[in-house]
């Protein structure tokens, strides 16, 4: 059985992208640039499903599905930020980061996430 805050309860790997700017939107160059998602890198972590606050259960009737996505932390996902989305490689779904936090044990990074809202 493994242990809830260990390195065993990292099960699924996903991948961390962030926008990069990319080419201008026209041959005649209007000014503006088209982004793209590029993978930074790929980790493992586990999903935490939030069940019961009401802003979650709000969220459920909006068609979001808020959970915690726990990481390793390292010097790679210290640089995560909330313009940065989580790519589940295994589903494929893609989650909203919405808020970062540092635990107390300063071995994990857990990323507040939404699934089903586009950015």
């Amino acid at each position: 059985m493994k242990k809830p805050n260990s390195a065993g309860s990292l099960y699924y790997k996903v991948g961390l992208q962030a926008r990069v700017e990319g080419n201008p939107d026209s041959p005649v160059d209007y000014g503006n640039t088209v982004s793209e998602w590029q993978e930074q890198f790929e980790m493992r972590a586990e999903f935490i499903h939030l069940r019961g606050g009401e802003t979650v259960l709000a969220g459920r009737l909006e068609g979001r599905h808020t959970q915690v996505i726990r990481l390793r932390s390292s010097t790679s996902s210290r640089t995560i930020t909330t313009d940065w989305r989580v790519v589940d490689k295994r589903s494929g779904d893609i989650f909203n980061i919405r808020d970062i936090e540092n635990e107390t044990n300063r071995q994990f990074i857990s990323l507040t996430c939404e699934r089903g809202v586009a950015t």
